[in-house]
């Protein structure tokens, strides 16, 4: 019976999480009109760092660790890299096809599996992935160039970004299992933020108007979508089948997608439909083969 509460209440604290993430990407779309991608980066991060150690603090976990010296290339794949070009892909493009493309993640996972952990894709698997590039096909409609095309690129990038940080996690779990996940998150922030620093400093950039909106997009990202965010992940993660878990984690771009057709009127055309369709059933498909053949 108490197993049960838990799942449940997994379940909704994984529900929130896809409102909160889908939502943002409306959120950060809206708090580039007030600052410069780089200003954004480093703000959404370098806090959202602190106030994740501040909730190890408030949860009693270990802040230092030895191990913190060696997450600073996971800091450049998940946050440099990732944030940094899911950022500039808001500024060139909209917000609804910049989410689906960063969230090709799970596929760029699925292939790079292959050398680096060893884990070869099945038949079915790869009939998915297959599902998923004529989707990335489709949303680029390379027979009709348009302006957003550099602005999906980078959104691919992003994914390939996250992944390859995916890959890294595995890694770095298999070597130090003890390693709490919370505090690799909060460190691995702490060290991607520095290369954003930089280019803040480096990159000359228009002062931030810091606006209601502004101040409020910031605080959305530091509290909601790091803080609370990472805590409602690992509590989903402890609780739910990973399978599940990825699964319902689909609901972030759809979310995303969803609040950018309605809010910044970001209405998709044919192909651009057709194309994110094939991209979440090829995504929804790769993730359940995956979850089969872990069962057995």
């Amino acid at each position: 019976m108490q197993n049960q509460k838990k799942t449940i209440k997994a379940f909704l604290a994984l529900l929130l999480l896809t409102f909160i993430w889908g939502y943002n990407w409306v959120v950060m779309k809206q708090a580039l009109e007030f600052s410069s991608p780089v200003q954004l980066a480093f703000l959404r991060n370098f806090f959202g760092a602190l106030c994740l150690f501040l909730v190890l603090a408030l949860l009693r976990k270990p802040i230092f660790i030895k191990e913190a010296p060696k997450l600073i290339c996971l800091g450049i794949l998940q946050t440099t890299g990732f944030t940094g070009f899911l950022i500039w892909a808001l500024v060139e493009g909209g917000a609804g096809k910049t989410a689906i493309l960063t969230f090709t993640m799970p596929l760029w996972v699925a292939i790079m599996a292959w050398p680096f952990l060893k884990e070869k894709l099945s038949q079915l698997q790869w009939l998915s992935v297959m599902i998923c590039f004529l989707g990335i096909v489709f949303i680029f409609d390379p027979l009709h160039p348009h302006s957003n095309t550099f602005s999906m690129i980078l959104a691919i990038l992003s994914g390939l970004s996250w992944a390859s940080a995916v890959i890294l996690v595995k890694k770095i779990n298999l070597k130090y299992p003890k390693l709490d996940l919370l505090t690799m998150t909060a460190w691995q922030m702490l060290w991607g933020s520095i290369p954003i620093l930089i280019a803040y400093l480096v990159v000359y950039s228009e002062p931030v108007i810091w606006s209601n909106y502004f101040v409020g997009a910031i605080i959305f990202n530091i509290i909601f979508a790091n803080a609370l965010g990472w805590v409602l992940w690992l509590f989903a993660l402890k609780h739910l089948r990973a399978g599940l878990v990825s699964m319902l984690a689909l609901l972030t771009p759809i979310i995303g997608s969803i609040s950018a057709w309605v809010e910044l009127s970001e209405v998709p055309n044919s192909f651009e439909k057709i194309g994110i369709a094939l991209i979440l059933i090829g995504l929804m498909t790769l993730i359940f083969f995956q979850s089969k053949r872990q069962q057995t």
